[in-house]
């Protein structure tokens, strides 16, 4: 550990009182300070008695002002900003010294809580804690949180496979979507009633539609379940439970970290793939792309969507190996540096040049972005 590091770590354990001594904090040490203060501000006057004003803060109890973390933003910063063993402490005293963990440990809280996607993703990280009574409050939170976005995002992405109004062919299938009505009242002006001023229509036309030939296409989906993961996990679980339903493709749902869980069986049901979801622990992409090899039935009918952040905790010469045997053989390749509404990426450039150098795709997408990646892909087979 170099001397500016150990400056750094004594500034977190001491409070700003420590900055003539360690000097300043970068954005994300500053960050982890005020995750730390959140919790151990609430002893005596708290670590930085220089906040809050009033000449050094001494009348400063452990609340918070108004503008601090929420408490499920609080243990999503922790599961975010710091290593596992520095979060199973601060959880343990969360719990033993300071009880702050009431939202996602109290069934009447979260029984009242409005669901929203900072509250679920601080129940995947606190999930472990919780009794089956809470477990059976939580899964009904999710529930409700997923309900919201499958509503938000099942059209979008199936319209996509339901083929585009092919224009210049007509169709006999009278559905109402496909309605040509300028084709229709040209082709029956001779039925108008000049004394009534109505058209009446004896023949109706309709738009055909141009079929998307996906017919046997595997799509498989990996997920990183890194703590930084988290939106991409609930979006991922929530996509393919779409992609599920969408007959003509085959698909998979595999999370990992440096063990492997495969979801499929319940991919239908993304309120139980994500609560399966064990976010956190070290990463072994490599394993995860091994074992998408292993399940493809036909290297050019097969797609591997690998959402991760591209940190890789094993040797990466084993990622670099894998991902250039799927591309050889033909099976498309996609690596998501994010899944979620925004599609905002952080992730290890380095390694995902490589892999783009390879022959895979690399970039950040919505679900409906990938939706319609994969449509296109299918379509030109």
């Amino acid at each position: 550990m170099t001397e500016k590091e150990q400056k750094i770590r004594w500034r977190l354990i001491l409070g700003d009182e420590a900055d003539d001594v360690c000097g300043g904090l970068g954005a994300a040490d500053a960050d982890r300070d005020a995750a730390l203060e959140y919790l151990y501000g609430r002893e005596g006057q708290g670590r930085n008695r220089r906040r809050g004003g009033g000449g050094g803060g001494g009348d400063r109890k452990g609340s918070l002002d108004p503008s601090s973390l929420t408490v499920p933003e609080w243990i999503n910063a922790v599961h975010t900003l710091f290593p596992r063993r520095t979060i199973e402490r601060i959880e343990k005293d969360a719990l033993e010294r300071y009880a702050v963990q009431e939202l996602v440990t109290n069934a009447d809280l979260l029984k009242r809580a409005e669901p929203n996607m900072t509250l679920l993703k601080a129940v995947l990280h606190t999930k472990h804690l919780m009794n089956q009574e809470l477990l059976a409050v939580a899964r009904e939170l999710v529930r409700r949180v997923v309900e919201k976005l499958m509503e938000a995002l099942a059209q979008p992405v199936r319209s996509v496979f339901l083929g585009a109004a092919d224009r210049q062919r007509r169709s006999t299938l009278r559905i109402a979507k496909n309605f040509d009505a300028p084709e229709t009242i040209r082709r029956n002006l001779r039925h108008y009633d000049p004394e009534s001023a109505r058209l009446f229509i004896q023949t109706p036309y309709f738009f055909s539609r141009v079929r998307r030939h996906s017919e046997k296409w595997q799509v498989i989906i990996l997920v990183d379940e890194s703590g930084s993961m988290a939106d991409s996990v609930i979006h991922s679980a929530v996509t393919a439970a779409i992609f599920f339903g969408i007959k003509t493709l085959r698909t998979h749902l595999v999370l990992f970290d440096t063990s492997i869980v495969d979801v499929s069986a319940d991919c239908a049901d993304p309120v139980e793939t994500i609560m399966n979801v064990q976010l956190g622990g070290g990463t072994d992409i490599g394993q995860a792309v091994c074992y998408a090899e292993g399940l493809i039935d036909n290297p050019r009918r097969a797609i591997v969507v690998l959402v991760t952040d591209f940190c890789e905790g094993a040797p990466v010469q084993n990622l670099y190996a894998a991902c250039r045997r799927l591309v050889e053989q033909g099976t498309l390749l996609l690596g998501l540096a994010a899944l979620d509404s925004d599609a905002k990426p952080n992730y290890d450039h380095t390694t995902a040049a490589h892999i783009a150098a390879l022959g895979a795709h690399v970039g950040a997408m919505t679900p409906g972005e990938l939706a319609q990646w994969v449509a296109e892909k299918v379509a030109k087979s």
